[in-house]
């Protein structure tokens, strides 16, 4: 199991130097080929050319492509020294660089925001994991009947509807006309019982739109599973049903649930782009579209890395999870 975990961890640094790479070309080598300076976009187009200058010393700009790469990746790591010609001294590790738009470092920016976040994907994480595989498991178990229908177009139904519309129609109902919950996010330090109600609205509504999904998944491998040779030869040995469900047919069922649920919650954590922009919650996918309509650079370079480390990170914990699920994994 050792062996296992770190090849997968000699993976995991191979990808966020894949990742890192990608972000540093976004960010220095997309302005050049759209004809943008980075430089400008900081130091705003009325600037005289020496500031301009000065700024694209600071930056790094006017150094070769792989000088700038390597000064990136030191200032991920060590932090970077910006007291060259300007206001600011050091960047702390990591360093993201400073909001072009409000001069503010971007790495505590992006910590703060990161809470929201967290809190959004981990409740609403919980609630869709839990009903939708319980929905998938029911409907399996009850093929064709009243109740699997009703589950099958209930998912559909999440699945169809998107997250801004249902959102801002919960929003409107519940919150608005009916009052039952707040619509002003609240830190868990200051009011946990604010926080926790501020939160179920967007946690039902988040986990209905991905619930769906586990739901549709669970039942179609759960039914694939039940046909298998192993399953016949369970209930021969006179197993209880109980046990051939729980023991036998769910621990092959996890194995696909586990891989969507490590790439959703992710991606969440990442930046749940849409939910926090229905209910205005200043999380990281609030940040990020606030950052591309302002064409912030450091900003997006900052959430892109920030998705791509809870993405593969999440992939690092779903592989292990595997090894624990089915042991014939870590031979792999």
């Amino acid at each position: 199991m050792l062996v296992y975990f770190i090849r997968r961890l000699i993976n995991v640094v191979a990808m966020l130097l894949v990742v890192s790479a990608v972000t540093f070309g976004i960010f220095f080598m997309v302005p050049k080929l759209t004809g943008s300076d980075p430089a400008l976009l900081y130091v705003g187009k009325i600037a005289d050319k020496a500031a301009v200058e000065g700024i694209r010393h600071k930056m790094g700009l006017d150094k070769s492509i792989v000088e700038q790469y390597f000064l990136f990746l030191k200032g991920l790591f060590a932090g970077r020294d910006y007291s060259t010609g300007v206001d600011v001294t050091h960047c702390a590790a990591p360093c993201f660089g400073y909001s072009f738009k409000t001069e503010q470092e971007v790495w505590p920016v992006l910590l703060d925001r990161l809470g929201v976040t967290a809190s959004l994907a981990a409740g609403a994480s919980v609630l869709w994991l839990v009903f939708g595989t319980l929905a998938g498991v029911v409907s399996a178990l009850r093929r064709r009947s009243l109740l699997d229908r009703f589950a099958m177009t209930t998912a559909l139904a999440g699945v169809s509807l998107p997250i801004y519309f249902t959102g801002m129609l919960a929003s409107a109902i519940f919150v608005y006309q009916l009052g039952w919950f707040p619509h002003d996010y609240v830190e868990l330090g200051v009011d946990p019982l604010m926080w926790f109600q501020n939160l179920v609205l967007p946690w039902i509504t988040l986990a209905f739109l991905y619930a769906a999904t586990y739901a549709r998944l669970t039942r179609a491998t759960l039914l694939d599973v039940l046909g298998e040779d192993y399953i016949r030869t369970a209930r021969a040995k006179g197993l209880t049903e109980r046990t051939v469900i729980g023991k036998h047919a769910m621990r092959s069922t996890l194995t696909p649930i586990l891989t969507v649920f490590g790439m959703d919650l992710g991606g969440l954590i990442g930046g749940a782009v849409l939910t926090e922009t229905t209910f205005n919650f200043r999380g990281l996918g609030y940040e990020a579209v606030a950052a591309i309509s302002a064409s912030d650079l450091p900003v997006i370079m900052g959430v892109t890395l920030f998705a791509g480390f809870f993405i593969i990170l999440a992939n690092l914990l779903v592989d292990v999870l595997y090894a624990v699920v089915d042991p014939r994994v870590r031979l792999a």
